[in-house]
Formats: structure tokens, C-alpha cells, sequence
């Protein structure tokens, strides 16, 4: 069963002087289970394409349906069924705040989501240990190393359950080693629950069995 089926996916930027065709006709299908990575040479419109699936840009034209809801008629359930880990750029990282304590992010996260109580301490529990975060729930983001604010981001992104999550440059800024590790543990996570990764631009490093997807037209 898809759990993203887009069909003739484009956006089109106008100004007064040019038209620019940043994403055109783009065809898509991904199943459930599957990791999927966003390939491609620069301008090939894969942040773009990212971006229209996840609802933070509205396609000029084609339909898409993402986790089981349509991206144009009800953008709001869309992003009640996916998770989002943005990119890790700036001082707020991927969307981490470096003041908070690890379990005050992922509590917090929980009750966006109205998981409250017992089940988001359970939820938080799960996901530390699962992404081999236990032992850090006290620490202060901003004293994490890279790797480990990165499987922080992840858990954020996965609290909730969803079905299906957005990794937009997951591996950007690691190491060798820490992107391989991380694909590690983004692999677990599927075998675990039947969950959908869908990496944007910077997929580095993405597991053999990932399939490579590219956007076509011009950023």
C-alpha cells in the first residue's frame, strides 16, 4: 500500500522579470516500510519537492496523497500523520532548543500532540532507549555531541507514532562514522514498527536497501 502517491507534483515561481519551474511533473510512489532517499544534482528540485510533501509549500499544480490524507484538501491531517525532522542549520540546530533538558524536548513534543502524563513518559522512555539516548535525559541539549542532538531530533520527530517521517538533510555536519551510525539506528527503527522514512537533500550515507528517488526540474 503507498503511503505517499503523488502524480504531476509541481511548483512554479513567478517575479516580474522570470518564471522558474522548480519542481515539474514529478511522479511519485512510496510503500509502506520503505526508505527513501531524495537524489539528485543541485537545482533538481528536491528541497522543493520536500517541502510541497510535508505541506510547508503548496504545489502550483498535480495531487498527492501523504500518509492517507490529500495534500491540497486537507493539509492539517497530513501533518497530524507525519513526523518532520528539519534540517540541522543555525543555533536551534534541528529545531532543538540548547537550554532545554533532553526530556523537557521530548515531553514537550508529547504534549503538541495532546500525549500527556504516563503515556508521554512511557513514549520518551521508548524512543531514548531505542535511539540510545538513556542516561542523557538530564543533560542540557546544547552539551550533546552531534550525532546524539541529531537522534534527539529524530525521537521529536517520531513521538507521536507516525506512520511516516521527513528526514530533510538527516546526516549533514557528521562525521563518517556518525552518519553511518545513524542510518543504523533509522533502520532499527523500521524493523521495529512498520514506520516510512523519507530523507531530503545531504541523504549521504543511506542504507543499500534505500530507494533513490529524483525530483526533476530546476530550484
Amino acid at each position: 500500500m503507498a503511503i505517499i502517491e503523488a502524480r504531476g507534483l509541481a511548483r512554479t515561481f513567478r517575479s516580474r522579470k522570470r518564471t522558474v519551474e522548480a519542481v515539474r511533473g514529478v511522479d511519485l510512489t512510496v510503500g509502506e516500510g520503505e526508505i527513501v532517499g531524495f537524489l539528485g544534482p543541485n537545482g533538481a528540485g528536491k528541497t522543493t519537492t520536500l517541502r510541497m510533501l510535508t505541506t510547508l509549500l503548496k504545489p502550483t499544480a498535480g495531487t498527492a496523497t501523504v500518509a492517507g490524507a490529500d495534500l491540497l484538501s486537507s493539509p492539517l491531517e497530513v501533518r497530524k500523520k507525519i513526523g518532520y525532522v528539519p534540517q540541522a542549520i543555525g543555533e536551534t540546530m534541528g529545531g532543538t532548543d540548547p537550554s532545554c533538558l533532553v526530556i523537557e524536548e521530548l515531553l514537550d513534543q508529547a504534549a503538541l500532540y495532546r500525549i500527556g502524563g504516563a503515556q508521554a513518559r512511557r513514549r520518551a522512555e521508548l524512543l531514548t532507549d531505542q535511539l540510545e539516548l538513556t542516561g542523557l535525559e538530564q543533560r542540557l541539549v546544547k552539551t550533546l555531541s552531534g550525532g546524539q542532538r541529531r537522534r534527539l531530533e529524530i525521537a521529536l520527530g517520531l513521538v507521536h507514532r507516525p506512520p511516516l517521517v521527513f528526514l530533510d538533510e538527516p546526516t549533514t555536519g557528521l562525521d563518517p562514522q556518525s552518519r553511518s551510525n545513524l542510518w543504523e539506528h533509522i533502520a532499527s527503527l523500521r524493523r521495529d514498527a512498520p514506520v516510512t522514512h523519507a530523507a531530503g537533500p545531504g541523504a549521504s550515507g543511506v542504507p543499500a536497501d534505500a530507494t533513490g528517488s529524483a525530483a526533476t526540474g530546476k530550484e
